[in-house]
C-alpha cells in the first residue's frame, strides 16, 4: 500500500515510517507547514501523527491551530477523496475518570486533551462509519521507546529514568511512586497494531494499551536493574500533588476483538531484546 505518514519526523511518526517500510508498504512523509495540507488522493492511508503533542501546552490558539484545525481539514480531504485515514488521539482524553473504555464519558483537563476530544467526538457525533473512508482514531497510553530525547520533560517514565540513570547514576523517583499505576506500551506494540488495523475494514475509535497497569516504583526498579543505577526517593513538590494522575489502564477489549493480539511486550523484554541489543 502507498502510506502518508505526518509527523514522520517524531517520536511515534518516525517509528511508523520505519515499521511501514520494513513490511514493504510504500511510505512517504508530509512535514508541517503553515496553511498547507497534503495532496492525499494518491495513498492508499494516511497515518497522522503530526501534532503539538506537549500535553503542557496552554497556547490555546496555537493547539487548537495544529491539532484541530489541521485534522479537520485533513479528514475533509481524505473523505474527498476516498483516502482512509488513522488518527493519533490520547488516553488524555478521559482526565481524572478512573474507567477506561471508549464509550465512558470524557473530562479532559487541557487545551491538547480537548483537541483529542473534541476530534473524536466529531467523528462518533457524524458516524464513523458514515465517511467515504474508513477512520481509526488511537487513544494512545503511556507510550514509550528509543527516540523521545526530543521530547524533553514530556518524555515517557521510561525514558526519563533511562535519562537519569545515564546521567546522574540515580533515578529520582517520587515517594509513594507504588501507589501508582500506569498502563506503558511500548512504540514497537502501537505501529505494529496499527499497520495490522489498515487490512481490516474497520472504523472506530480505539484504546490503544496493554489493558495492564503497572505501579511507577516497579518501573523504575527494572531500569535500575538494567543500567545499575540507584534509585533516590524525594518528596512530590506540592504543584503536582493535586495533578498526578494516580492511575490508567486501558480496556482494549474493543481492539481485542478487532484483531488478535497474543503478546504486548513488557518492560523486561523491552531491555533485554531490544536496548541491549542496540548497545551491542
Amino acid at each position: 500500500m502507498k502510506i502518508l505518514v505526518t509527523g514522520h519526523k517524531g517520536f511515534i511518526g518516525s517509528h511508523m515510517s520505519q515499521y511501514l517500510l520494513q513490511k514493504g508498504h510504500d511510505v512517504e512523509g508530509f512535514d508541517w507547514v503553515e496553511s498547507v495540507v497534503p495532496a492525499v488522493e494518491q495513498y492508499d492511508w494516511v497515518v497522522h501523527c503530526g501534532a503539538i503533542s506537549d500535553t503542557t501546552e496552554r497556547d490555546i490558539n496555537k493547539v487548537w491551530r495544529h491539532n484541530y484545525e489541521f485534522t479537520m481539514r485533513l479528514l475533509q480531504i481524505c473523505d474527498n477523496y476516498q483516502t482512509n485515514i488513522q488518527l493519533a488521539s490520547s488516553a488524555a482524553v478521559y482526565g481524572p475518570n478512573k474507567d477506561f473504555n471508549e464509550e465512558d464519558p470524557c473530562y479532559p483537563q487541557t487545551p491538547y486533551a480537548w483537541s483529542k476530544f473534541l476530534i473524536d467526538k466529531f467523528l462518533l457525533d457524524a458516524g464513523i462509519d458514515k465517511f467515504n473512508m474508513l477512520v481509526q482514531s488511537y487513544r494512545y497510553f503511556n507510550v514509550y521507546g528509543p527516540g523521545e530525547g526530543h521530547k524533553k520533560d514530556q518524555m515517557s517514565m521510561v525514558s526519563k529514568f533511562q535519562v537519569q540513570a545515564a546521567t546522574e547514576g540515580k533515578i529520582k523517583l517520587f515517594k509513594n511512586s507504588d501507589k501508582y499505576k500506569r498502563d506503558i506500551v511500548c512504540v514497537y506494540d502501537l505501529v505494529r497494531i496499527q499497520e495490522e488495523m489498515m487490512h481490516q475494514d474497520v472504523s472506530g475509535v480505539y484504546n490503544l494499551g496493554t489493558g495492564k497497569a503497572v505501579d511507577i516504583e516497579s518501573v523504575a526498579k527494572v531500569v535500575a536493574k538494567e543500567t545499575g543505577a540507584k534509585i533516590e526517593y524525594i518528596d512530590m513538590p506540592d504543584h503536582l500533588k493535586n495533578q498526578y494522575q494516580d492511575y490508567t489502564c486501558a480496556d482494549n477489549s474493543k481492539l481485542h476483538n478487532t484483531i488478535p493480539i497474543r503478546h504486548w511486550i513488557t518492560l523486561e523484554e523491552y531491555y533485554k531484546d531490544i536496548v541491549n541489543d542496540r548497545k551491542t
